[in-house]
């Protein structure tokens, strides 16, 4: 039986959204969450983007030594040759890949005014995939950008060609968020018979149906007889409207109406870590969780009304789907609000020594010259991300500080 699989792009299309951005140690934090959260895969970055080798060469590291397990790391290229042979010049050892390329006749022709036809982007996906494959890529997938305004005789034909060079599967983007539940069910499952490969749902929010056309376009394909991707974003971060929400998708598959007795969620999703990643994402990116957001917005189980608060007073049930305890809620924010000792760009060693002693850190101070050294990567994550580090990131350093100073490292070219 086909099932679904989640793909988390918020560290490729999330970053990519205007005004917001992550440090490098912020964005593998989120591929450590997203790890324990049991998530398949992440796109977890830009092989071909020069700032960004050292942080996939170090998550890469810490899938090695299997701290990033099992959840795969994928790179974001263009489909086209020269990309494929940049990622594997520059990162030799990464294994799996998404090669994206424009299918629609509109972004054919409004992109590449001319200089490429049909022809030409098979052409060029097809010989980006055979290299890609040559050079030893686990997976590939195909992505079709802005296949909800391509020809579906034409994206079917894509899918072939993209299986027949050795491609795993294609992405179909909704990237204008253009797909309704209905349109996007039947072009699914169109794709995935006809096609015969299996298809990730790329769904941009546009028109505020991301979450639903994912879950759609995910019953399309499975009835269509392959296995179905859906791309998610932490808190539904993303270019424009943003994409489709990971905590709200995972909801759908598990508690929506008769859909989990019918479609299968691949591996084990540990729910509980919800609140954890989205709060991180919230602050990481400096921007509020909305208050109506399913599962972790602040009135998902605020009842006000009588009839509301008798109801569920009486049995949550009455008008609760879900409880607030499977999604890691319901412990005490705890703020200082006396004496609070801080560290930052300009912290010093006291100051540092008081916080990391009041919490659980797995590494024994045996010298002065070793407590510096920690400081210090936390003095330039300071710098890089320009807020108070939470826990999690002072553990990870204090653990990993070979890779801490690998993420803080940037070389420009000269």
């Amino acid at each position: 039986m086909p099932a679904i699989y989640l793909i988390d792009v918020t560290n490729r299309d999330g970053v990519q959204t205007a005004r917001l951005g992550l440090s490098k140690l912020e964005k593998t934090m989120l591929n450590i969450y997203l790890n324990e959260m049991g998530v398949f895969q992440s796109e977890f970055g830009f092989p071909t983007t020069r700032h960004e080798t050292n942080y996939i060469e170090a998550n890469l590291e810490l899938a090695e030594i299997g701290v990033l397990t099992p959840i795969r790391l994928e790179g974001w290229i263009r489909a086209i040759v020269e990309d494929v042979e940049a990622t594997f010049q520059i990162i030799p050892n990464i294994n799996h890949l998404n090669l994206s390329i424009s299918t629609s006749d509109q972004m054919i022709n409004g992109k590449f005014q001319g200089r490429k036809n049909r022809d030409d982007i098979l052409k060029d996906m097809t010989t980006a995939v055979t290299a890609a494959r040559a050079h030893g890529a686990e997976s590939i997938g195909a992505n079709a950008e802005d296949a909800s305004r391509t020809d579906l005789n034409y994206l079917v034909e894509f899918g072939q060609a993209a299986k027949e060079h050795g491609a795993d599967r294609i992405r179909y983007c909704d990237t204008l968020g253009y797909d309704n539940p209905f349109t996007i069910y039947e072009t699914a499952r169109t794709l995935a018979e006809k096609a015969e490969i299996p298809v990730e749902l790329h769904c941009h929010n546009d028109l505020g149906m991301a979450v639903a056309n994912s879950i759609a376009g995910a019953m399309g394909v499975i009835d269509g007889g392959q296995d179905a991707y859906i791309n998610t974003t932490v808190n539904g971060v993303g270019e424009r409207a943003g994409n489709a929400d990971l905590i709200a998708v995972i909801l759908a598959i598990k508690k929506s109406k008769e859909f989990a007795s019918t479609y299968e969620l691949a591996g084990s999703i540990d729910l509980s870590k919800a609140w954890k990643i989205a709060r991180f994402a919230s602050y990481a990116f400096g921007v509020p969780i909305p208050i109506n957001q399913p599962g972790v917005g602040a009135n998902a189980f605020a009842h006000e009304s009588g009839i509301h608060a008798d109801g569920v007073l009486k049995d949550p049930e009455n008008y609760e789907l879900y409880d607030y305890e499977e999604l890691g809620r319901g412990d005490s924010d705890l703020v200082e609000t006396g004496r609070e000792i801080c560290t930052g760009e300009y912290g010093g060693i006291s100051g540092f020594s008081h916080i990391m002693g009041k919490m659980d850190i797995p590494v024994k101070w045996q010298t002065r010259e070793k407590a510096n050294e920690i400081l210090e990567l936390v003095r330039y994550s300071n710098v890089e991300s320009q807020k108070p580090l939470v826990e999690d990131q002072l553990v990870f350093i204090a653990k990993y500080p070979g890779i801490a100073k690998k993420l803080l490292t940037l070389s420009p070219l000269e």
